[in-house]
C-alpha cells in the first residue's frame, strides 16, 4: 500500500469530518492502528481544523475584566453595553469563521453525496454493459447458428423429406434435412404445437419393411428454442422418419397413438 498516495487522496479529510459511511470510517480505522504516519496525519488536520475554529474567536480574560472594571467606574454608574470596535471585530471574525465552516462541511457533504451519486451511476452502466455484452453475445451465437441451418438447407446433397400431420395434430407439419455425409439431421420442427407439461417429442427412424423404429433422440427445452431447430445424430439407412410425443425422458418404442408427424425418404414411397 502507497501510504503517501492514500494520504494525499483526501479521505482522511473526509474521516475527520464525519463524511465518511460507517464501513469506510471502519477501513480508515483499521489502516490508522496499522501506520502510524497515518495517525500521526489524522492529528494534524484535527489540530488544524480546530485552530482554524478558535482563530476566529480569540478570548482573553485579563482584558474582558479590564474593560468590565473601566465601565462600573463610569461618573452615572450605569454600565453601557455599547461593544467596541475590538469586540465588533472579533464577533465579525467569529461569524465568518462560523459561516466558513458550515460552507466547507456542506460543500464536503455535497462531495459526498456526488461521489455516491457518481457509484450509483457507474455501478448501472457496468450493469447496462454486462446486459449489452451478454446480449450482443446471443446475438452473435443466434446468427451463427441461422448461418449454419441455411448452409445445411440450401446444400444439394442434403436430403429434404416433409413429415405430414397425423390423426392426432392434422394441422401439424416438421421437415428433416438429412444430410448423408455427416450423418445429421435437422428437424425444422415450427410447425408442432408446444408439448404438455411431462412430455416431450421422440424422432424416429423408420424401416419400412418391416417396419422398424430406431430412435434419434429428443426435442428437448422446445419452448426455449426460438427457431425450433434441433440438431439430432441419424446414421442410420432410413426410409422414412416420424414423430411422436412421449413422456418425459422419452420412450424405447413410439407410441403410435401419438404420432404427430410422418414422412417418407424421396424413392421410397
Amino acid at each position: 500500500m502507497d501510504i503517501q498516495e492514500y494520504i494525499e487522496s483526501g479521505i482522511l479529510e473526509l474521516y475527520v469530518y464525519g463524511a465518511l459511511t460507517q464501513k469506510e470510517s471502519e477501513e480508515v480505522s483499521a489502516i490508522l492502528a496499522q501506520y502510524p504516519e497515518v495517525q500521526q496525519e489524522v492529528e494534524q488536520i484535527e489540530a488544524a481544523l480546530q485552530s482554524l475554529s478558535s482563530a476566529a474567536a480569540p478570548y482573553n480574560p485579563e482584558a474582558l475584566i479590564a474593560a468590565i472594571k473601566s465601565k462600573l467606574r463610569n461618573a452615572d454608574g450605569v454600565i453601557q453595553l455599547q461593544p467596541s470596535a475590538s469586540q465588533k471585530r472579533a464577533r465579525i471574525l467569529s461569524f465568518i469563521s462560523v459561516a466558513a465552516s458550515i460552507i466547507f462541511l456542506i460543500g464536503i457533504f455535497v462531495l459526498l453525496n456526488r461521489t455516491n451519486n457518481l457509484r450509483e451511476e457507474l455501478q448501472t452502466v457496468e450493469v447496462e454493459k454486462t446486459q449489452l455484452e451478454s446480449k450482443l453475445n446471443y446475438s452473435e451465437e443466434a446468427l451463427q447458428e441461422t448461418k449454419e441451418i441455411l448452409a445445411v438447407i440450401r446444400d444439394p446433397q442434403v436430403t429434404k423429406v416433409p413429415l405430414a400431420g397425423q390423426q392426432v395434430a392434422p394441422e401439424a407439419y416438421v421437415n428433416v434435412f438429412w444430410d448423408k455425409t455427416s450423418n445429421k439431421a435437422y428437424i425444422d420442427a415450427m410447425g408442432l404445437p408446444e408439448p404438455p407439461e411431462g412430455f416431450v417429442y421422440q424422432v424416429w427412424s423408420l424401416r419400412l419393411d418391416p417396419l422398424t423404429p430406431t430412435s434419434m433422440g429428443l426435442l428437448e427445452n422446445f419452448s426455449e428454442d426460438e427457431n425450433k431447430v434441433f440438431e439430432l445424430e441419424n446414421p442410420n439407412d432410413s426410409q422414412a422418419f416420424g414423430i411422436t410425443l412421449e413422456p418425459a425422458g422419452g420412450s424405447e418404442t413410439p407410441t403410435m397413438e401419438q404420432l404427430y408427424t410422418l414422412g417418407v425418404v424421396q424413392g421410397n414411397a
